[in-house]
């Protein structure tokens, strides 16, 4: 996308620039990485995993990302209203920002972060899209073994 159409790829990495500044570094690997799983961005789920890593993010913890329901331990309390946020974000439809997941967000965020978090989601998604229309696939070569 980025040599055949420069002008929505800038559009998109500007998305990108203001999530990345605008919701808190953890926290955005995590969207990422959750958003990825479920829309099953096989690239996106290896380079968010990847970056979570370098950023320090327990390997417990990412992989515990595909199913949070279940492994709350992993996560703090604001960590878990954002990933039930961007369930219910990823997978629109009549039932899934309901009153209860955006009420449990807004206890932890305020109106500004709410915002940020909503564009985080939507980017993130963006990129998926994007990614899976395009055919990338994880790299895996000298640079990026498998270990």
């Amino acid at each position: 996308m980025g040599r055949t159409n420069k002008l929505g790829y800038a559009a998109v990495l500007g998305l990108e620039a203001y999530s990345r500044k605008s919701v808190e570094p953890r926290l955005y690997e995590l969207i990422k990485l959750r958003a990825s799983i479920l829309n099953g961005c096989g690239f996106c789920v290896d380079m968010h995993a990847t970056e979570g890593a370098r950023r320090g993010i327990p390997q417990r913890t990412l992989h515990a990302v595909g199913a949070w329901q279940h492994a709350q331990g992993f996560f703090e309390e604001k960590e878990l209203a954002a990933l039930a946020l961007t369930d219910a974000v990823t997978r629109l439809g009549p039932d899934t920002v309901t009153d209860e997941i955006w009420d449990t967000a807004a206890q932890h965020f305020d109106e500004g972060e709410l915002g940020a978090l909503v564009l985080a989601i939507c980017t993130i998604n963006v990129w998926n899209r994007v990614a899976i229309a395009t055919r990338m696939a994880p790299p895996i070569d000298g640079k990026h073994p498998i270990v």
